[in-house]
């Protein structure tokens, strides 16, 4: 049965937090994200979007239960670590919609649900009136140790959607690696396109 997609704005946005953490935590915990998270972080981290106006969660469900989830905000309203790059290519934070988290149970991959993530948080953009999208992809070595050898990487996705590498736009966020004790900062490459 495919998931159902739903648009989550306001309170619905709210009440669906607690179990955007789990599915995150369950996700990101596999290659290239390898992220040891916990819910006391991720509720923390994840409230901005219910004080945020124009943050939208984009939920696949399967009944009730939140199978997958792409987020996104003002990029003016994102954490200064995610705006400084832009700032920097001389970039307007204010215009762009940045699309922060996309997040699926595998079983529910190959469905077309990665495009309607994309789909519904650029509507939700252009209704808001952002002339620009972005967001931004962990960067790995391929000789990692962790990196899986059936893995291929989804650039040739982003690239049909219409995105590109902004070169030499890197964002780095600190989060914990599974196996690892402490925080360290991780490069991530900005993606953009114009909406």
């Amino acid at each position: 049965m495919p998931a159902e997609i739903r648009t989550l704005t306001g309170e619905e946005l709210t009440a669906a937090l607690n179990d955007l953490a789990r599915l995150r935590i369950s996700v990101f915990r596999s290659w290239p994200y390898l992220y040891e998270g916990s819910l006391e972080y991720e509720a923390g981290y994840l409230q901005r979007y219910a004080r945020t106006e124009g943050a939208v969660i984009v939920g696949a469900y399967d009944g009730s239960r939140l199978v997958g989830a792409a987020t996104g905000e003002p990029l003016g309203a994102e954490l200064e670590a995610f705006k400084t790059p832009f700032l920097k290519q001389g970039l307007d934070p204010e215009n762009v919609f940045y699309m922060a988290e996309s997040v699926l149970d595998p079983v529910y991959r190959g469905q077309g649900i990665g495009h309607r993530f994309f789909d519904e948080r650029e509507a939700h953009a252009r209704r808001l009136g952002f002339g620009e999208a972005a967001f931004c992809a962990v960067i790995r070595p391929d000789t990692h140790p962790l990196k899986p050898a059936d893995y291929a990487p989804l650039d040739p996705f982003w690239r049909k959607r219409g995105y590109e590498k902004l070169e030499g736009v890197v964002v780095t966020f600190p989060w914990r690696d599974v196996g690892e004790n402490e925080e360290t900062d991780k490069p991530m490459q900005v993606w953009h396109r114009n909406l």
